[in-house]
């Protein structure tokens, strides 16, 4: 169903100087703004960031990866969207050099190999049929043997079937995406500014302003809420809670045994630590959802790295998945904010009932970095028409939520 835009004609949404602010100014926050000045270059966009420095940002503190092996079908087409705006889209859309994108993103179409115990086959192969269902035909499903002549590095005990996506699969720069994004934004005359969102202040069912933590107001047409990990600050109804979760940089030395090389796909094993190649030979980067207890965080506790969940976890994963890892060792670690939506760990896309020009893009639990560019495109779009036209994310909206209707996605690491 479609809802009626506060947008009418070529006219702008307020007599203020804000038509549309946005709060988060993160990669999804900044997708939005790009999209939405891009298709109504007549509004007056406002992107409100508590830290322009972006040092506790999610987004640059993750491990960038871009993949279509979901299990959500809207989720699958979203990251269509993302590997085409990687490679060419972001610099059309904001008039951008393309060689200078491409030198900031660095995106690497390496792919992503996801392992699955002989338990899990069947539930593999019918994900991979989901995907290639809708429009990522370009995954493979791989037996052990296949998986050995592919990757003489990996250890196929305890694995049935692999699924290896053979393009617009891999990791980027993630900082080097929010950097793009914001020179963008700004090329299009998206305006920056540095402040806190406190509260939303409401009146007949509409927000009047957005109140910013040192007191002052914006007086705005529409707000959208793409605050990542502290979205449920602005609207508590929303099920988003901040986590906390680690990577670490780790290097193998060359030796008897072969090695991924630098550029190897981002592998998930069985056991759901992951790792991928870093760029160069014998570097990596690799980590795990914590096991047990993963309690919600502050920004004060990522100064602190769960270095035990490295030795009792990750490396022993690792180094039964690839042999030539007995000798690997940390060179750095650091831990981000994680946007984990506790119903059902897919994001919070759309319309929120708390009030008539409210807009939601939160929650989406380890993939808003990849699905920024087509979550931004779709919240364009529906501010402007009132509906989707892309890529339909009604299956993403408050209702669910509402209805305490999870929308499960299980490829989730």
């Amino acid at each position: 169903m479609r809802r009626a835009t506060a947008v009418i004609g070529r006219r702008t949404l307020s007599t203020t100087s804000h038509d549309v602010v946005v709060c988060g100014g993160g990669v999804v926050g900044s997708s939005v703004a790009l999209h939405l000045r891009a298709r109504r270059p007549d509004l007056r966009v406002t992107v409100l960031e508590r830290d322009q420095t972006y040092a506790a940002a999610s987004a640059p503190l993750s491990a960038g990866g871009i993949r279509q092996q979901f299990t959500t079908p809207a989720n699958v087409r979203l990251s269509c969207y993302g590997a085409q705006f990687l490679r060419e889209g972001l610099a059309l859309l904001s008039n951008q050099d393309p060689r200078e994108v491409r030198d900031r993103v660095q995106f690497r179409e390496a792919g992503y190999l996801t392992l699955a115990s002989e338990n899990g086959a069947s539930s593999l192969r019918e994900n991979v049929a989901i995907q290639r269902a809708h429009g990522a035909d370009w995954i493979d499903l791989l037996d052990p043997t296949q998986l050995s002549s592919e990757f003489p590095w990996l250890s196929t005990d305890g694995v049935g079937l692999g699924a290896f996506g053979r393009k617009n699969e891999g990791y980027f720069d993630p900082w080097g995406l929010l950097d793009a994004l914001r020179r963008g934004a700004k090329a299009l005359g998206v305006q920056y500014m540095s402040g806190e969102a406190a509260s939303l202040q409401v009146d007949a069912g509409r927000v009047t302003s957005v109140a910013l933590r040192d007191g002052s107001f914006l007086n705005c047409g529409l707000v959208v809420n793409a605050c990542g990990a502290h979205a449920s600050v602005l609207t508590p109804s929303l099920p988003i809670s901040p986590r906390k979760r680690c990577i670490f940089a780790i290097s193998c030395p060359e030796g008897d045994v072969e090695r991924p090389p630098g550029n190897a796909p981002l592998v998930v094993d069985v056991s759901g630590c992951y790792f991928r190649g870093d760029g160069s030979s014998g570097r990596y980067l690799c980590g795990a959802s914590p096991k047990g207890a993963d309690p919600d965080c502050d920004v004060d506790s990522l100064e602190t790295v769960d270095h035990a969940l490295f030795e009792e976890v990750i490396w022993p994963a690792l180094y039964q998945r690839v042999p030539a890892f007995e000798s690997l060792r940390v060179e750095s670690s650091w831990a981000g904010l994680y946007e984990f939506c506790t119903l059902d760990q897919n994001a919070v896309v759309g319309w929120h009932p708390d009030a008539s020009n409210l807009v939601v893009a939160a929650g989406f639990s380890g993939h808003g970095l990849q699905h920024a560019p087509g979550v931004g495109r779709a919240v364009a779009e529906l501010i402007d028409s009132g509906g989707y036209e892309s890529i339909d994310l009604q299956c993403l909206d408050f209702g669910r939520v509402a209805r305490n209707a999870p929308l499960f996605e299980a490829n989730v690491w």
